[in-house]
């Protein structure tokens, strides 16, 4: 069976909770406010596979309507990866905009508090 807890270690417990909870919580990451790292990767990376499959499927579309199969595939193949690369880009550069105005905002709050 147990015994009764020790007072002293209790007190000790306790102490070392009361000291942890009064810190500050750790900052946040250089991403968004609001998105973690793997949010931000499987959105450039849907929006990366959402202009591939859009070409893809226009090549083989025109394709298989004028009846020359490589052709148009290829082509369109390209132009969808690079209006992936280009929509993803573009979110990257949004993000870190948002990035830096949030920090520039927490600077500015710091200073007023300073």
């Amino acid at each position: 069976m147990a015994s009764e807890p020790d007072p002293d270690r209790l007190r000790a417990l306790e102490a070392r909770l009361a000291q942890v909870k009064d810190q500050a919580p750790p900052p946040q990451g250089s991403t968004a406010k609001g998105f973690s790292q793997g949010e931000v990767a499987w959105r450039m990376l849907i929006e990366l596979m959402t202009g591939m499959f859009l070409g893809v499927g226009l090549g083989y579309g025109l394709d298989v309507l004028f009846g020359t199969l490589p052709i148009f595939l290829v082509i369109f193949s390209l132009f969808g990866f690079a209006a992936g690369i280009r929509t993803m880009l573009g979110s990257a550069r949004q993000l870190a905009q948002k990035a830096e105005d949030q920090s520039e905002k927490d600077r500015a709050a710091n200073d007023e508090g300073a």
